[in-house]
């Protein structure tokens, strides 16, 4: 058995990627998109098309329905191929607005359900600022289910199951690439991989957390730059690869053991943990890894959404 089949015993594989061509390799549960991976697709011959077909039918409209009618075109393009969810993700220029992210997320929701899409086969990917987990809240208590994503930090993830979202995205790899540039010349890749990768230890804290605690919301490590640390974290409840990972591990048959254990994480001694918005504030403050790698990725997806928005107006 190889690797990959290995870890979908126990954990549900989902592709990290707008190239949806390369699912059907992989079989994907489900699959998650950004403006990142969608930008990086639009500008390949064999996706262009949907660009240029979206741009056909629907360019007369405001620039950021055009936008949502594209990503809701890859995520039906998407759905046909896998027969789980998809995660589409709210312009992260609208991560610090309440109102807009809820009322983007809406339109996404019904150009889903205008494309035949049930509600519950898509994920409503937000930035895990105050602001989108509070978005997130109402989404889901009107059924509308959420991934809270740009997840760095234990508090992030305490605000996110208070709110009851679906599903968390915590970013390994940000994480890892953050303490190695901070730790320079003395850092020691060897005594920092597997189970010591602070990418992954972030992602074990979050989930024995969860699972102690009871609380509903999946996790799924995301943001992966090497092999061992999806196996350092086989056993969480999803884990989103890219397929470039993906296919280093249906090529590798080396035994993978499951690492998280709900069990094992109920039986541990945990204290229960609140925030308020101002303390929530001020602990993601008192975190400088989380607060730096949440507001980069924050103005990286931003610069991405505004490329696509460029692309859209020159098609």
């Amino acid at each position: 058995m190889n690797q990959l089949d290995a870890l979908k015993q126990f954990t549900t594989v989902v592709a990290d990627t707008g190239d949806f061509r390369q699912l059907g390799a992989y079989q994907p549960q489900d699959a998650t998109t950004n403006p990142s991976l969608i930008l990086k697709a639009v500008q390949k011959p064999e996706y262009r098309p949907l660009l240029d077909q979206t741009v056909a039918r629907f360019g007369g409209r405001a620039l950021d329905e055009t936008i949502d009618r594209l990503l809701v075109r890859f995520g039906t393009e998407i759905l046909s191929l896998i027969p789980g969810r998809v995660s589409t993700e709210v312009d992260a220029r609208l991560s610090f607005d309440t109102e807009a992210t809820y009322t983007r997320a809406e339109r996404l929701i019904a150009l889903y359900q205008a494309e035949g899409v049930p509600t519950e086969r898509v994920l409503i990917k937000i930035a895990a600022t105050w602001e989108g987990i509070r978005a997130a809240e109402r989404l889901e208590r009107r059924g509308v289910h959420t991934n809270l994503t740009l997840l760095f930090s234990f508090a992030q993830a305490v605000a996110c199951g208070q709110a009851r979202v679906r599903l968390i995205s915590p970013f390994v790899g940000r994480i890892y690439d953050w303490y190695k540039k901070s730790a320079g010349g003395t850092w020691d890749e060897a005594a920092q991989a597997g189970a010591n990768d602070p990418g992954v230890k972030s992602v074990r804290q979050i989930y024995e957390y969860y699972k102690h605690m009871g609380i509903a919301t999946e996790v799924m490590g995301a943001s992966f730059r090497n092999v061992g640390q999806i196996t350092a974290l086989a056993g969480c409840d999803l884990l989103t690869i890219s397929p470039e990972l993906l296919a280093q591990l249906a090529a590798s048959e080396a035994p993978l053991a499951r690492a998280l254990e709900p069990a094992a994480a109920r039986a541990l001694r945990i204290e229960p943990v609140r925030y308020d918005e101002a303390g929530f504030r001020y602990a993601l403050n008192e975190d400088a890894m989380a607060t730096e790698k949440l507001a980069e990725g924050i103005r990286a997806f931003a610069a991405d959404a505004h490329r696509l928005d460029q692309l859209m107006q020159a098609a």
